[in-house]
């Protein structure tokens, strides 16, 4: 027997904005003004380094983890943040669909982004 190959998730934007304002936006922010809250401020989270933004507090664990922040490595860490980097002080237990991460994923590349 073959192997099956996984579809593709696509993600959509307006749901993904949906699963932002209810799961994440109490902790953080994504326009460029917004600053810091609970959590770093995700402006610019694309292609950045783990624990970069200067005026946060991160953990060593974050700081330490040293990835970049792309669609795969967002895909891992909103399954399950704490067990891709052990640690964190991130209180959120992470997205099981995916579906839903790929929803969220969509807007934050949308939304985080300055071009």
């Amino acid at each position: 027997m073959g192997k099956k190959s996984k579809k593709e998730v696509v993600g959509d934007c307006a749901k993904g904005a949906k699963i932002f304002k209810q799961k994440c936006a109490q902790c953080h922010t994504c326009v460029e003004s917004g600053g810091n809250k609970t959590g770093p401020l995700l402006f610019g989270l694309f292609g950045r380094k783990t624990g970069s933004v200067g005026t946060y507090d991160y953990t060593a664990a974050n700081k330490d983890k040293g990835i970049e922040w792309n669609e795969k490595t967002l895909e891992v860490y909103l399954t399950n943040p704490k067990k891709y980097i052990p640690g964190t002080k991130m209180i959120f237990a992470g997205l099981k669909k995916p579906q839903e991460r790929a929803d969220l994923i969509a807007f934050l590349k949308k939304e985080t982004c300055s071009d």
